[in-house]
């Protein structure tokens, strides 16, 4: 499947400013209806404003034109795709049968809640996180419990003796756990791994790991998928993944989730059943398989260039807004930033950045209440839109220490 120069040099280009308004798009075109004002400048929502690979345009555009578009279900060549993929860049090995295919990983996260506890059981999170992940507990009628992250110097850590005692004081079935972690960024260490899987192995808890994030890992630092941590977790863990974020493709809805356990396999299933969910949407099998076989010069540059955006961003902040306070990410392409030393509320936080500064980041509470005064905003996109964020951030700041 050969790039004409044309299509690769365009594909590559990700300093074009693509126009998503009217698009339908998620990210654009519902400010008014989630309360901000029609005209800021998105950086919420954690897509891309990047055209995905062309090689994955191709053969999606291959699809259409095929004009049928029935029941679909993946054959052989698509889980040899994830594999191939998982053992280049995550040195795991997968067998087929692990591989159960869902719409996304928050519906993954929610049938895991449903399959392996009732209602009254206790799920534990490490907030601040990712906020879908409090929702499909509470909204399933279980108890969240909350082993708060740490920041200590710049950096967050676990609380490992907090989770030990939250474990057995609250008899936490399940721990939803974020790897890299959303929002604070953090590329969990093999002996950090290693100490949650022991605490969980002690304690007959069940693990399940949202990697959607994986892919995007700074240097320095490397990410260590749960199955390859310990042999035995296999026994206790589920890791979920997903093409959505590495390639940019959410909209087509699909989520690979791996499960090596027969019997937690067999009742994840039942989930899916039980929720009328079977077979998947076409263009997802489609760009599953060519973005895993094919993608890697787009994924290679998009990581690149984020990583540059990521430097912009941190001397930007430190040599024209050293009020804030940048939580370096190890891994995503999302940045926690601290806006605590300014002294704001969090209403006069959300009025500076919305509509002063006309933003629309993620506020950061919505993480838990760990996350007041913290706002996260998105790298993943081009350079001048990013530019012209910051130096909004930088004129309303200037103007409220006046």
């Amino acid at each position: 499947m050969a790039l004409t120069q044309e299509l690769k040099e365009h594909n590559l280009n990700f300093d074009e400013v693509i126009d998503r308004r009217d698009t339908d798009s998620l990210k654009y075109d519902f400010a008014v209806r989630r309360g901000k004002p029609a005209d800021v400048l998105p950086f919420w929502v954690a897509d891309m404003d990047f055209r995905t690979s062309s090689i994955v345009l191709d053969a999606l555009e291959e699809r259409a034109r095929h004009g049928i578009f029935g029941y679909t279900e993946p054959r052989e060549d698509y889980t040899e795709a994830l594999a191939l993929w998982m053992k280049k860049h995550h040195d795991l090995d997968i067998a087929p049968e692990w591989v159960l295919k869902t719409p996304g990983v928050v519906f993954a996260l929610a049938a895991a809640v449903r399959a392996y506890t009732s209602e009254g059981d206790s799920v534990l999170l490490q907030l601040p996180v990712y906020y879908p992940m409090m929702e499909v507990i509470l909204d399933n009628k279980r108890k969240l419990v909350s082993n708060d992250l740490v920041l200590v110097d710049g950096h967050y850590e676990i609380d490992f003796e907090g989770l030990e005692k939250k474990i057995v004081d609250n008899q936490v079935k399940l721990f939803l756990l974020c790897s890299p972690h959303n929002p604070v960024g953090r590329v969990w260490k093999r002996e950090e791994l290693q100490r949650v899987v022991d605490i969980c192995l002690e304690h007959d808890v069940l693990l399940v790991s949202d990697e959607i994030h994986e892919d995007f890992v700074y240097p320095g630092h490397k990410h260590i998928s749960l199955f390859n941590v310990d042999e035995r977790v296999k026994k206790i863990g589920i890791t979920c993944t997903s093409v959505s974020k590495t390639f940019n493709l959410a909209g087509l809805q699909i989520s690979n989730i791996l499960i090596p356990n027969r019997d937690l396999r067999h009742k994840f299933r039942k989930q899916i059943d039980a929720a009328g969910y079977s077979q998947l949407n076409t263009f997802g099998v489609v760009a599953t398989k060519v973005a895993y076989r094919y993608g890697e010069e787009w994924y290679q540059g998009v990581t690149k260039y984020i990583y540059e955006n990521l430097k912009f961003l941190k001397d930007f902040v430190k040599d024209r807004i050293p009020q804030i306070r940048v939580i370096e990410p190890e891994g995503t392409y999302l940045v926690w930033l601290d806006f605590r030393g300014l002294s704001l509320s969090e209403r006069e936080l959300q009025d500076l950045i919305v509509n002063k500064a006309k933003l629309w980041l993620d506020d950061g509470y919505i993480f838990g209440k760990q996350g007041a005064g913290f706002q996260r905003i998105n790298l993943a996109t081009p350079r001048s839109v990013l530019k012209e964020a910051l130096e909004r951030i930088e004129r309303v700041i200037h103007e409220e220490l006046k």
